[in-house]
């Protein structure tokens, strides 16, 4: 089978044949119709992302048809088709994951690849709305907008939210639910592009981050918020701290601005606020994900479909940030 293979080194990947490995007890064998691609796999290949293993296989989105399994009591689910839920041991405490917590693609043999083993319980049956592609993109992204907003960020109907960065996956997957639950929704970006295209999605407004004193305008149009999703940290975090309402809850997801210069921690505790980290989400938010995917009939943005022999291209258009939603692979 061809497997997207990274070896000793970043950058160091190519598609390869291998062979496929035998199952384990409780596994299933996937064939793969469709998969994604997230920043992390990007940030692996760079050699950014702590605990890298060689070699490897990324992917932790995907779905595809069940080809054979391990227990007979089992086989009556033959060829159904099935999405994938990428954590792997988050434990038992729903408000965070356990010291053996890991996600598939790292060190977890990933999704880039024609057919995977997986366990039993990591599997959903298809939402029957979508086509293989668009529940392909659902898995990651979905799960920690999910988590997000709505467990760690407590978002109900009429409230004012912000997503920063938005583009992304993630900060797609949470401007549709946030605008499905009915609160109104801002978001920021580098491109004055991504703006206008997440407006003609039903966000409010949207500003670029990039101008002087961004925050202002924003407040402006707004008058602040009780919610705000981010995924940058670094310097414009204090920013947030103007915009957000007092009482307001502040949840960060990622970091790729890096970390926050001379935090103005007075702003915190005056403004009553609370700040909520939050990464990936329980067994359960990805139960709960799917089903409000599947109640409220969603469609997930994708940016491109291309085929898996292309999957190279796909990781340099991440690289360069030029993605509106999600970079699908078809096999």
């Amino acid at each position: 089978m061809r497997a997207l293979c990274l070896r000793n080194s970043p950058y160091s990947f190519r598609i390869e044949e291998i062979s496929k490995t035998p199952l384990q007890n409780n596994q299933v064998c996937v064939k793969m119709l469709a998969a994604a691609l997230n920043h992390r796999d990007e940030w692996i290949r760079q050699g950014k992302y702590a605990k890298i293993m060689y070699p490897a296989i990324l992917g932790s989105d995907g779905c595809g048809v069940i080809e054979s399994v391990a227990n007979n009591e089992n086989r009556h689910l033959i060829g159904q088709r099935v999405i994938i839920n990428p954590n792997i041991n988050w434990g038992s405490n729903p408000k965070s994951q356990s010291g053996e917590y890991s996600i598939l693609g790292m060190p977890t043999t990933g999704t880039l690849q024609e057919y995977i083993n997986v366990p039993m319980d990591r599997l959903h049956y298809l939402p029957q709305h979508l086509t293989p592609e668009q529940a392909a993109a659902i898995p990651l992204a979905g799960l920690t907008a999910f988590r997000a907003l709505f467990t760690q960020g407590g978002t109900v109907k009429n409230q004012n939210v912000l997503i920063t960065g938005i583009g992304g996956g993630v900060a797609l997957f949470a401007l549709q639910f946030a605008i499905t639950v009915g609160a109104r929704v801002f978001v920021t970006s580098g491109s004055e592009e991504k703006i206008s295209k997440a407006i003609q999605l039903g966000a409010e407004g949207g500003i670029n981050y990039k101008k002087q004193d961004w925050y202002k305008e924003l407040l402006k149009i707004s008058n602040g918020f009780d919610v705000i999703i981010d995924s940058a940290g670094g310097n414009d975090f204090n920013a947030l701290l103007n915009v957000i309402k007092p009482g307001g809850t502040i949840v960060s997801y990622g970091a790729t601005h890096g970390i926050i210069p001379d935090f103005d921690i007075r702003k915190v505790f005056w403004k009553q606020l609370r700040i909520q980290g939050s990464t990936m989400g329980s067994d359960e938010d990805f139960s709960a994900m799917l089903d409000f995917i599947t109640v409220h009939q969603l469609v997930p943005v994708v940016d491109s479909i291309r085929s898996f022999a292309d999957v190279v291209s796909a990781f340099d258009r991440m690289k360069e940030s030029k993605q509106f939603g999600k970079l699908v692979l078809q096999f």
